[in-house]
């Protein structure tokens, strides 16, 4: 009689199979898969302008010339703190996914999905990444991946893991306030980027103050490696900032988010011109963009594969949290924002907060207290309740006078310590001499949560 093996042991040796022809798979698949970064001749050191300086506890990074000056700057200005930080985010993703298998599962079917991605970036951002790979040198994770390959996917972080997880990777508030509701008539604008992919994003973030060759110069608030943009504003006034969002299917076709706001960030001169070209962009996955100019016109572009872009325009002072208003309302991605996270609470509270307002009153010190703000629309709630606007989680936040071009931005922890007061018409400009500098502006910490923690 035939003694078939026991299920534990079936399922044990169909382990060891997936395990054994594993690593043949994963050879393949990165002899297959490789970016071919485009040929470029990196400036020397000496001819390009740029600089880096920390200001009451803020990094500063200011990067002029083409795409290839730009690209190499940066990795040669910040290669420690790019190697540092990558460390840390790499020792975080092994925490979190303890095993090899399963990582290496992930990474191949993101190197396979996404093969073709850089077709999807604009030339420049592609030479702009191939300098800074030459020039980000030596790579400690250079067998790991390819440089110029792991920076494409670092740049393009939103779109490649929104596949592979249920909520929202960027959940944010941000608002709007018109002139007729500020002290002085200028268009302030306040956003918690909620971003929970790591300490170091909020520990280690950087300004970029970018000049670009036929562009509109801009700063950028991000952290050392990643010159896009998720919240920024340019030398015209121009703010925009990304949120996330769930609607329709990811796809492999479009441009990253990251690049595609720096596109409209760097060409546009006002709200209408920044839509125009959100609008016409093919996008990879679902987000909603937020952008406000210094007359006081404001946008919200929903966005999501296949789906031509939504816009709701208002010169009224408004807010946005990571949930759909327009025609992907009624996605079921988007019901199960609405139902699982605290998207409907944030807005609701940003709603009250914003109907408190006296007309002529707001200053950016007090859109700093709506963007502090820790209670709930439903009632009190604990310090670093998720249903508040400032929950505990902030990786940043800024509040910007578009009109004045200034820019407050937090230098952390989250959103609790002071904001430190960036003036873009001097920092923007070819002839600023960065050793001239006084020590800025800033605003002070939040004193509700000075010498307390989060539940």
């Amino acid at each position: 009689m035939t003694r078939w093996p026991s299920r534990r042991a079936a399922r044990a040796a169909l382990v060891l199979a997936v395990l054994a022809v594993l690593p043949t798979c994963h050879a393949l698949v990165v002899a297959s898969t490789g970016l071919r970064p485009p040929s470029v001749a990196i400036p020397p050191d000496a001819g390009v302008h740029a600089w880096t300086r920390v200001r009451a506890g803020l990094r500063l990074v200011y990067l002029e010339g083409s795409p290839e000056a730009i690209g190499a700057a940066h990795a040669r200005l910040l290669r420690e703190r790019m190697v540092a930080d990558e460390t840390e985010i790499q020792s975080e993703y092994e925490r979190h996914v303890p095993w090899w298998a399963v990582r290496t599962a992930i990474e191949d079917f993101s190197r396979v999905r996404y093969r073709h991605i850089a077709e999807g970036i604009p030339d420049a951002r592609r030479r702009e990444i191939a300098a800074e790979a030459l020039a980000f040198k030596p790579d400690p994770y250079a067998s790991h991946m390819p440089t110029y390959q792991r920076m494409v996917f670092l740049y393009s972080l939103y779109d490649i893991a929104l596949p592979l997880e249920h909520s929202p990777l960027v959940g944010c508030t941000s608002f709007a306030l018109a002139p007729r509701d500020t002290a002085d008539g200028h268009v302030l604008f306040g956003r918690a980027f909620d971003f929970e992919a790591g300490e170091v994003f909020d520990r280690d973030k950087a300004v970029f103050l970018v000049r670009e060759e036929g562009a509109v110069p801009f700063a950028s608030v991000a952290w050392p490696g990643f010159v896009g943009v998720v919240t920024g504003m340019n030398a015209e006034g121009v703010v925009m900032v990304v949120h996330g969002a769930r609607g329709r299917r990811p796809v492999t076709d479009g441009i990253p988010v990251a690049f595609s706001l720096r596109e409209a960030l760097s060409h546009a001169h006002d709200t209408r011109e920044a839509v125009q070209v959100l609008a016409a962009q093919r996008v990879l996955v679902s987000h909603i963009v937020f952008v406000a100019d210094a007359s006081g016109h404001f946008a919200v572009v929903e966005r999501a594969p296949a789906e031509p872009a939504f816009v709701r325009e208002t010169e009224e002072s408004t807010a946005v949290t990571n949930h759909f208003e327009g025609p992907l309302a009624s996605d079921p991605r988007n019901l199960r924002v609405r139902d699982t996270t605290t998207t409907l609470a944030r807005r609701a509270r940003a709603d009250e907060r914003l109907g408190e307002i006296t007309p002529g009153s707001a200053t950016p010190a007090s859109a700093l207290a709506i963007l502090r703000d820790h209670g709930c629309a439903a009632g009190p709630c604990a310090l670093g309740d998720r249903r508040a606007i400032d929950a505990l989680i902030a990786t940043h936040g800024i509040i910007a006078d578009a009109t004045a071009k200034t820019l407050w931005v937090s230098a952390g922890p989250r959103l609790s310590g002071p904001f430190v007061r960036l003036d873009l018409h001097d920092l923007l400009s070819a002839k600023h001499d960065p050793d001239s500098d006084r020590a800025p502006e800033t605003m002070p910490a939040d004193p509700t949560v000075a010498g307390r923690e989060a539940p």
